[in-house]
């Protein structure tokens, strides 16, 4: 299977890109700044890095896009202080139109596989149900990033392009803090389990690492 995955550099990503390949995937991460790593660039806010990315990998076929690369910019942050519109936009940028912009580039090599699948990583601090208050950058963004891919969903089903949308679950990383319940290693291995499953019937679903539903 070809698995692209953005935002593989660190936490998340880099979980998975580093399982994907142990069970003897072909995988292709990206980086904002790859350095020295094997990882592509891409900044995922950028249409024109995204339409490179798409002219590097020629006639690849990827069966599986994982959209993950995402940011938490006001972490920490009181409520009453998230008065800067840069941050708010450039939360936006990457968590939500860089799905978008990373989706339409790479679609033409979705196309070319022969079961192509889109996974994009929200969390369930994107749950209208579970509104929990605080973080209300991440929150919102993560929200639309859900509201999103509910309707790629839609649109992508007439192609043959099933979309789901996921809950890493409260991880060990940078963004989740050591006092998280889960390593990324677990969340990694999870997703990929709830990436095989995904079909055209279950296409749209909001779905935690475990497999466990999700509210929106």
């Amino acid at each position: 299977m070809n698995i692209l995955i953005t935002g593989a550099n660190r936490g998340i990503g880099a979980a998975l890109y580093s399982a994907a390949q142990s069970r003897g995937d072909t995988v292709y991460g990206t980086a904002r700044t790859p350095g020295d790593s094997d990882l592509m660039p891409l900044d995922v806010r950028d249409p024109e890095s995204c339409t490179a990315l798409a002219d590097r990998l020629k006639e690849t076929p990827i069966d599986l896009l994982v959209c993950n690369a995402g940011v938490y910019l006001e972490k920490g942050q009181p409520v009453d202080s998230l008065t800067d519109t840069q941050l708010w936009a450039d939360t936006f940028a990457t968590n939500v139109t860089g799905v978008y912009l990373t989706a339409m580039a790479l679609l033409p090599h979705l196309k070319q596989s022969n079961a192509p699948k889109l996974a994009i990583i929200s969390s369930q601090m994107g749950s209208s149900e579970r509104a929990g208050g605080q973080s209300y950058i991440y929150r919102s963004s993560k929200a639309a990033a859900l509201n999103l891919g509910r309707n790629l969903a839609v649109d992508l089903k007439p192609q043959g392009i099933p979309v789901g949308i996921y809950h890493p679950g409260w991880v060990r990383t940078d963004m989740g803090t050591n006092a998280a319940s889960i390593g990324t290693d677990e969340s990694a291995k999870g997703l990929l389990q709830r990436f095989d499953a995904l079909s055209l019937v279950t296409t749209g679903c909001f779905e935690m690492w475990n497999g466990d539903a999700m509210p929106f």
